[in-house]
């Protein structure tokens, strides 16, 4: 089947991959595909330190400059071209093993924090599936402790009345100042998670002053809930419940559809159910587009919303915002260490 042998140290990298990252140090002995090029260096070096310096984004860049062919799914990047790219690292062996050590670290310490994510995502999403009913159930899966009545259902429009939206597009904001802010519909769809704390996220300035006035009976409140009614996919109808707004008056944007409950509901509550399977199926066979995917208010009006008892929609908010204080946690914890990993590389290959 002409399978290569490798054997450790090797440079072993797939030609029409190269510039994905597809390449590396090898640290065993081994067989590979005949898909893959197996080169020997010809000093003595550390596998691991000089993989870390195979992979750099300065590298594949170069990768994908000197590959060959008319589209980068095709492009390929020959060994010749490949043993003239320059690359610099430590000439002494004890200082790579020395970075291999630090950058190692690091890494462990990334993948032990993306476990940790990854399980705190699946664990939520369980929760979830169990915590709110399945269509023609009366009650969920599993309660809390102390809560037996039964769940109330009713349709959306008899819970909420919809507040005006904004038509601002990005251009007409700004990050630094402003009489009022508002809500955008991509950040609900990419930045924000089931609730928002206004106070701690930055939610761009209206540049225009003149603005506000025009919507002085649809400034939000906490409690207030916000659906992104566009997206390029089935995201489109994902929801923001507001815990807690900035000083400035806030108002909804482009493509928004904020809503306002009639009577109170327990903080936290909304946020995730509105964006639990068991209320976004309805939305699913109600979304009209072909490129871009949509939901209208008179989709949202005859949806059907559940919820227990007032105290039970506050203790299934505690619970699941608390998830998802652990899950932004290690996200932040990602963010940091990728950072440094990604200072540490700078630093130490010229």
């Amino acid at each position: 089947m002409n399978y290569k042998v490798v054997h450790k140290g090797d440079v072993v990298y797939n030609s029409m991959r190269m510039w994905q990252g597809a390449v590396g140090s090898s640290d065993y002995d081994g067989i590979v595909s005949p898909a893959y090029v197996v080169a020997r260096p010809t000093i003595e070096l550390d596998s691991t330190c000089f993989g870390y310096l195979l992979k750099r984004p300065e590298m594949l860049y170069k990768y994908l400059c000197d590959s060959q062919g008319n589209s980068k799914d095709t492009q390929t990047l020959k060994y010749d071209r490949f043993a003239d790219i320059e690359a610099t690292m430590p000439a002494n062996l004890e200082e790579q093993r020395a970075i291999s050590a630090c950058l190692e670290s690091v890494d462990h310490l990334i993948t032990l924090h993306q476990r940790k994510y990854d399980k705190l995502v699946i664990f939520k999403k369980s929760m979830l599936e169990k915590m709110f009913p399945k269509d023609g159930e009366s009650v969920p899966e599993i309660r809390f402790a102390g809560f037996t009545d039964p769940w109330e259902q009713r349709k959306f429009g008899d819970c909420f009345e919809f507040l005006k939206s904004n038509t601002l597009s990005r251009a007409g904001l700004n990050g630094e100042n402003g009489t009022a802010r508002n809500v955008h519909y991509g950040d609900i769809l990419i930045k924000f998670g089931d609730c928002l704390d206004g106070e701690r996220s930055d939610l761009p300035f209206i540049t225009d002053d003149t603005v506000l006035p025009k919507y002085a009976g649809s400034i939000l409140r906490e409690g207030d809930v916000i659906f992104a009614d566009t997206a390029e996919d089935e995201t489109a109808g994902k929801c923001v419940e507001l815990r807690k707004l900035p000083k400035e008056p806030t108002i909804s944007g482009l493509h928004t559809i904020p809503a306002r409950p009639r009577f109170p509901f327990g903080t936290g509550y909304l946020g995730h159910y509105l964006n639990s399977d068991a209320y976004h199926r309805q939305l699913l066979p109600l979304m009209q587009g072909i490129k871009v995917i949509s939901v209208s208010k008179a989709a949202l009006q005859d949806t059907q919303v559940r919820f227990p008892g007032l105290s039970e929609q506050s203790a299934i908010g505690a619970a699941l915002n608390e998830i998802d204080s652990l899950i932004t946690l290690h996200q932040r914890k990602l963010e940091l260490l990728r950072n440094i990993k990604k200072s540490l590389l700078d630093k130490m290959f010229v």
